[in-house]
């Protein structure tokens, strides 16, 4: 599996197209070729999962009960506003007006990539969202990275 991985500073043009650095166009997997699938984050950024990864969330997503009102509900929001993005021949591709809202984008952007996927922020944002404190950072890593964390758990667990 590619890693996507890195920090990177980008401008977008006055089209509101993006180039994907070239170190995360590299990682892509070749079996997801130009194809990106673009989704609104938890946090007030845009997430973007090569097409391969996200067939496994969108499979996880859709085995959840329709019968289920919160499920339904849990969908219909997952889902909102989700695009399939080409990258063109110079690795551009085009972020949607109400995307760009969504996460406070105008002409700024940071790309993190986060192993199976990258985020896409506004940079002060980005910057309100990190943590702040080394040893709150410390504890967390302690509290997920030790031997003893418990297993992940809910409807999307692997």
């Amino acid at each position: 599996m590619n890693l996507l991985s890195g920090e990177y500073e980008c401008k977008l043009d006055p089209k509101g197209r993006l180039v994907l650095p070239a170190k995360v166009k590299g990682n892509l997997p070749e079996a997801s070729g130009n194809q990106l699938v673009l989704v609104r984050g938890f946090e007030p950024c845009l997430v973007l999962y090569p097409r391969e990864s996200w067939r496994v969330i969108h499979d996880k997503v859709m085995a959840l009960d329709e019968f289920n009102e919160e499920y339904r509900q849990f969908q219909r929001n997952f889902f909102r506003g989700m695009t399939e993005v080409e990258l063109d021949t110079i690795g551009r591709f085009m972020l949607p007006r109400t995307m760009l809202r969504y996460a406070g984008i105008e002409k700024e952007a940071i790309i993190v990539g986060l192993g199976n996927r990258c985020e896409i922020w506004d940079p002060e944002k980005y910057d309100e969202f990190l943590i702040k404190d080394q040893q709150s950072f410390s504890k967390l890593a302690q509290k997920f990275l030790s031997t003893e964390a418990p297993p992940v758990s809910g409807p999307l667990a692997a």
